[in-house]
């Protein structure tokens, strides 16, 4: 008898929750014990301390929030785990948004590449902690991912080729991790998994490099957490002008090669490329100081031209001595390498990036 009542109660209660008086489809909601918990769920009874437990364990583990939130929007939702998700997405939301504003100067370069090209996109937060987050680390491979599968015109050009985050915001992901999976655009998995970190998380920049002849494309990442990510890249083209000439010569180089980049810092290629302004501003500077010295005017112009050898040693790639052995200059690096592969060797392009470098903290 008062079971059949508890069925009765149960019964009128689910008309109420469906809206309508139909009678719920064959195992809609389960046997009389699963539909009494949902009711119970449902209409604010209390939920077993040891189940909350469960319930704010999982939400946690599902979406990454604050403990403090994920209670807030189990408590609101009357403890059903699938409603509250969906508040919590709600939410972050209108949080990131909040957060858009907050400075995000720390993160992670991402670099992807194939035989023909290479791309590094640049994903900032606001603190390195988050920068180590596992989410965060995936969204950042995933965008790389896709800036390499778009076609772009550096792929007629030798030269790199920069990108704002309206390149890639409308490219779909097709996500497969347990925090954000599915397909979805690349705007809204950053805004997810900024509401999922607490942070403004923000796709800042990239750029796209291909070789234009018969070549390597080669690339070196420091302080990298896993493989494809880092703080900084280097990436560098080396390109040989006979098209059967074997490619492993060029790729051992060019691995070292990028590393040389990413510790030396070369702003130029070569010395054609370093502007006429540049380098009387320099020389004049260099002559200013020399002239302090109350040497003669022979000395004087010896002292900044040697100065002058020492500020392309500096900036300018092929005057640089390289730094894996620093008894040779990577010009004579690369007529080594020309000669162990019988044809000439030259380094089509170069590239050094930064996180967070202009970026005023």
């Amino acid at each position: 008898m008062a079971r059949s009542w508890v069925a009765k109660v149960s019964r009128e209660l689910l008309h109420k929750e469906l809206g309508t008086y139909r009678q719920p489809r064959h195992g809609e909601f389960g046997n009389l014990n699963c539909l009494s918990s949902m009711l119970l769920r449902r209409f604010g009874s209390e939920v077993s301390a040891s189940e909350q437990m469960n319930l704010i364990r999982q939400l946690r583990e599902k979406t990454s929030a604050p403990i403090k939130d994920v209670k807030a929007a189990l408590v609101s939702c009357n403890w059903d785990i699938e409603a509250a998700h969906k508040d919590l997405r709600k939410r972050g939301v209108v949080l990131a948004s909040k957060k858009s504003s907050r400075t995000a100067a720390e993160g992670l370069l991402a670099v992807a590449q194939n035989d023909n090209r290479a791309v590094a996109v640049e994903l900032n937060c606001e603190t390195d902690f988050v920068a180590r987050n596992d989410i965060f680390q995936y969204l950042a491979s995933s965008l790389a991912r896709v800036a390499l599968s778009v076609e772009s015109p550096v792929q007629q050009i030798q030269a790199a080729f920069p990108f704002g985050p309206e390149y890639l915001e409308n490219m779909k992901i097709n996500a497969d991790h347990p925090k954000l999976c599915g397909e979805i655009t690349v705007q809204n998995a950053v805004t997810e998994v900024a509401a999922m970190v607490g942070e403004n998380v923000k796709l800042r920049r990239g750029f796209a490099m291909s070789r234009s002849s018969h070549g390597v494309i080669s690339s070196y990442l420091h302080t990298s957490p896993q493989l494809g990510l880092g703080r900084i890249a280097g990436l560098v083209t080396l390109e040989v002008e006979d098209e059967n000439a074997p490619l492993d010569a060029l790729q051992r180089v060019g691995s070292s090669l990028a590393m040389h980049i990413v510790a030396s810092k070369p702003l130029f290629l070569s010395k054609e490329f370093v502007s006429s302004e540049a380098i009387e501003s320099e020389r004049d500077v260099f002559k200013s100081q020399a002239e302090s010295s109350g040497k003669s005017q022979m000395a004087i112009e010896k002292m900044v031209e040697g100065r002058m050898r020492k500020y392309f040693e500096e900036v300018v790639l092929l005057e640089q001595k390289f730094v894996m052995n620093d008894s040779v200059h990577v010009k004579s690096l690369l007529n080594d390498l020309s000669k162990e592969v019988g044809s000439s060797v030259k380094i089509g392009n170069f590239l050094r990036i930064e996180v967070g470098e202009g970026i005023q903290s």
